[in-house]
């Protein structure tokens, strides 16, 4: 870190070694829910049926479980607002945000490379070498 500061526990910011909490925040922001919440609430702020809409295929359990974790390390931001029943919606930090661009850069080239990924795995699948 920094100025030389310990991390609570005594890690060091060093995600290589093994003691380091934040291989638990790469857990988090690198799980496929994760990547697929932080980036699409890049766009502004969403309601938990709108994220759950957005992202294909996620339970409600998983989108829930995953929206915990992000609020608690700080790149999401959850609000209630008083109306009844709750209107809660979900927008990212700044801390987030930081995080969120290059997850959207990531996701950008993995759509764009998709094509030759698929046609490798078909190679590799029928024992043909890849060039």
């Amino acid at each position: 870190m920094p100025g030389g500061e310990s991390l609570p526990g005594g890690g060091d910011g060093d995600v290589f070694r093994g003691d380091c909490p934040g291989r638990t925040v790469l857990d988090h922001v690198t799980s496929r829910w994760g990547v697929l919440v932080l980036t699409s609430l890049r766009a502004g702020p969403l309601r938990f049926h709108e994220l759950r809409d957005r992202i294909g295929g996620i339970s409600e359990k998983m989108l829930s479980q995953n929206l915990r974790l992000l609020v608690r390390d700080g790149l999401v931001h959850r609000e209630v607002e008083p109306a009844v029943p709750p209107r809660v919606s979900y927008t990212l930090t700044p801390l987030g945000a930081e995080l969120a661009h290059p997850l959207q850069s990531l996701l950008d080239r993995i759509a764009a490379r998709t094509p030759d990924i698929v046609t490798a795995q078909r190679r590799h699948d029928a024992g043909t070498p890849t060039g």
